[in-house]
C-alpha cells in the first residue's frame, strides 16, 4: 500500500495508525457483518464508531498505558473498544466470557484495571449481578468517580448496550460524553502511539497455575496478522467467518488482525452455535472460516449440515488443539475446504509461530504443523540440556523473533521462567522437526507420560486412537499408579449410536502398538472440560482419573458427564 511505509517484518505502524491507512484505502468496503443482527459496517462506517468511542474513553479520563477491561462474547462493540483503545494508546484488556466472580476478581485486581465494559450475561453468569457483589460501592457512588476499596485502580463502569444500570455509563451515555471531546486531542493521542506499546493484554488460558497477563505490542500481533493471512493466501475479496471468541488470539490476532491487514470483511459470530455458523457461511459466501477440532466436527455432524451451500469456501484453520487427521481430511473435502491450514504457537508468541500453507500437500497439512512464519526464529532444544535436538529427535520447541510478548504484566520472575537469555521464548511444548522444516507437536512437557522409565507422548496414542471405528474424540493422560510411576489413561467420546468398551479400546491398541502405550484405562466421557478459548484441560482428566481411583470406582470403566 503507497501510504506506508514498512522498515520490520511487515509494519512498523501502530495498530490504530495501520487501521486508518486501510479506511483510507478502501472507505466503503464492508469491514464487519454480522448476519443475525442484520449488521454491517464499512471500514468508514467503523471507523466513525471507532473515533467517536475514543474519544469518550479520553473523556472519562482514559489515557495511554491504562488497562481497560472487556468482558463479553463476541458482540459488534467488542471490536469498538479494542480499535478505539489502540488509537489513544490504551491497553485493552481480555476478559474470558465464561469467567466467574472469583476469576473476574482476580484478572481485575493483577491488572490494575481502570475501566471495565461488560454485556449483560454469558450462559449462567449475570455479569451486572456479579460486578454489584464484586464492587458495592459503585451503587452509592457518582459514576466515573468510582473509589473501591477492594479494586482501587478501577474509576469506571461501562455496559455495552442501551439499558441503563446504577453505576454504569450506557454506550449511549458514554458516546454522548465524546460527541463534547475536540477532535485535536483525539489526534494527539493518536499520533503519539508507536509499534512497540503494548496495546493489549491477554491471560493465558489457566489449564497450569494462576492465569498470567501476556503483553502484546502492535509489532507482535499486526505483524503476526499479516503472515498467517499470507499463509492462507488472503486479499480483500476474501470473507472470513469468525465464530472463536475475541477474547482469545485465535479470534483477535489470526481472526481481525489478518482481516486488519488484508484488507478483507469479517462474518463475526457471537457465540460458538454450528447452525449459525453453517448459515453464516452459505449467506455471506464466506471464503475462509476457523475453529478448533471440536467446533469443526460439531458442524459437519449436525443433522441440518447437508442442506447448506459450503461451496465458497477455500481456506481457514483449524487450530487450538490437536487436529485429528481424519478430521483434518473431512474438512477439506465436506466442508469445500480444500486449502485449510493448521496454525501453532502460543498467546506468549502473538501467537503463531509455524503454520501450514495453501499449496502444502494434503498429508503435511494433515499431519504437521507447518514450517515456521517469515521472522521468526524457531528451534526444538533438549528440555534436559538445552541444546538444539537433530531432525526427528523430540524437543521443546522455543521461538525468538518479533512475535515474542513484551512479558508477563508485574510477573518479572515468570516472565524470566518463559524467555531465555538468547531471547528464546519456552513453549512448554514437545515437538519435532524434519529435515524440510516441517514441525510436528507431540504433546507438553508435562503432558509426558513416564511409565517405568519410558517416555510415552499422548499426541501419538490419542492419533492412533482417532483411527478405530466408534470414536468422535480421545484425550489420553498420565494416572499414578505405585509400581511404574504412571499409566497411560484414555477418556474417549464416541460417535453417536456407536458401541464400544473399555475391551475393544484396549484390544485395539494391543493388537497394533507396543503394549505398554496402550491405555491401562479408558474411561467414556460425554465432552472435555475446556477453557474458554476452547482448550482442552488435560489437568483436569488428570485429576478426575485420580479421583476415580482413590475413591476406587476405576473399575469397570465409568461414564463422566460434564455439568453445563
Amino acid at each position: 500500500m503507497a501510504t506506508q511505509t514498512y522498515k520490520g517484518p511487515f509494519t512498523d505502524l501502530s495498530m490504530g495508525k495501520f487501521f486508518e491507512n486501510e479506511v483510507r484505502e478502501h472507505p466503503e468496503r464492508e469491514f464487519c457483518v454480522m448476519p443475525d443482527r442484520d449488521l454491517r459496517w464499512s471500514y468508514a462506517e467503523f471507523n466513525e464508531r471507532v473515533d467517536q468511542l475514543a474519544k469518550s474513553l479520553l473523556a472519562i479520563g482514559i489515557g495511554k498505558g491504562d488497562n481497560v477491561g472487556i468482558w463479553a462474547r463476541n458482540v459488534p462493540d467488542w471490536l469498538t473498544f479494542m480499535f478505539a483503545c489502540a488509537k489513544i494508546g490504551a491497553v485493552l484488556v481480555t476478559v474470558n466470557p465464561v469467567y466467574k466472580s472469583h476469576e473476574l476478581a482476580y484478572v481485575m485486581k493483577q491488572s490494575d484495571m481502570k475501566a471495565l465494559a461488560i454485556v449483560d450475561n454469558y450462559r449462567d453468569v449475570n455479569y451486572v449481578q456479579v460486578l454489584r457483589e464484586l464492587v458495592p460501592e459503585m451503587m452509592i457512588q457518582q459514576r466515573g468517580y468510582l473509589n473501591s476499596e477492594e479494586f482501587p485502580e478501577l474509576k469506571n463502569l461501562i455496559y455495552l448496550g442501551p439499558e441503563k444500570y446504577r453505576g454504569f455509563y450506557s454506550m449511549p451515555e458514554l458516546l454522548l460524553l465524546g460527541a463534547h471531546t475536540d477532535d485535536d486531542e483525539l489526534r494527539a493521542a493518536a499520533e503519539a502511539t508507536e509499534a512497540d506499546d503494548v496495546v493489549m493484554m491477554q491471560y493465558t488460558s489457566g489449564t497450569t497455575g494462576f492465569p498470567k497477563g501476556v503483553q502484546l505490542s502492535s509489532r507482535n500481533i499486526v505483524n503476526n496478522g499479516y503472515f498467517i493471512g499470507e499463509r492462507q493466501k488472503f486479499t480483500g475479496i476474501d470473507r472470513l467467518c469468525l465464530p472463536t471468541p475475541l477474547f482469545h488470539c485465535f479470534g483477535c490476532v489470526l481472526g481481525m488482525m489478518a482481516v486488519l491487514t488484508h484488507g478483507m470483511t469479517v462474518v463475526l459470530v457471537e457465540a460458538f452455535d454450528p447452525l449459525i455458523v453453517l448459515a453464516a457461511i452459505e449467506k455471506e459466501k464466506c471464503t475462509a472460516v476457523y475453529g478448533v477440532p471440536t467446533m469443526f466436527i460439531a458442524e459437519m455432524e449436525h443433522p441440518m449440515f447437508d442442506m447448506f451451500d459450503l461451496s465458497s469456501l477455500r481456506t481457514g484453520i483449524m487450530a487450538g488443539s490437536p487436529c485429528p487427521i481424519d478430521s483434518m481430511k473431512a474438512v477439506m473435502g465436506k466442508m469445500h475446504c480444500p486449502e485449510i491450514t493448521i496454525a501453532y504457537g502460543l498467546t506468549e508468541s502473538s501467537p503463531v509461530f509455524t503454520q501450514t500453507s495453501t499449496d502444502d500437500p494434503p498429508e503435511l497439512r494433515a499431519s504437521t504443523v507447518g514450517r515456521q512464519l517469515p521472522h521468526c526464529e524457531v528451534k526444538v532444544l533438549s528440555p534436559e540440556t538445552g541444546e538444539e535436538v537433530a531432525p526427528g529427535v523430540v524437543g521443546e520447541l522455543c521461538v525468538r523473533g518479533y512475535n515474542v510478548m513484551k512479558g508477563y504484566y508485574n510477573m518479572p520472575e515468570a516472565t524470566a521462567n518463559a524467555i531465555d537469555e538468547d531471547g528464546f521464548l519456552h513453549s512448554g511444548d514437545l515437538g519435532t522437526v524434519d529435515e524440510n522444516g516441517y514441525y510436528r507437536v507431540t504433546g507438553r512437557i508435562k503432558d509426558m507420560i513416564i511409565r517405568g522409565g519410558e517416555n510415552i507422548y499422548p499426541r501419538e496414542i490419542e492419533e492412533f486412537l482417532y483411527t478405530m471405528e466408534g470414536i468422535s474424540d480421545v484425550q489420553v493422560v498420565g494416572a499414578p499408579d505405585e509400581k511404574y510411576g504412571e499409566l497411560p489413561a484414555a477418556f474417549v467420546i464416541l460417535k453417536p449410536g456407536a458401541e464400544v468398551t473399555e475391551t475393544d479400546v484396549k484390544e485395539f491398541c494391543w493388537e497394533r502398538m507396543a503394549r505398554y502405550k496402550a491405555p491401562k484405562y479408558v474411561l467414556f466421557i460425554d465432552e472435555f472440560p475446556l477453557t474458554g478459548s476452547g482448550k482442552i484441560q488435560k489437568f483436569k482428566l488428570r485429576e478426575m482419573v485420580t479421583e476415580w481411583l482413590e475413591n476406587g470406582t476405576i473399575e469397570p470403566a465409568p461414564t463422566y458427564k460434564m455439568s453445563k
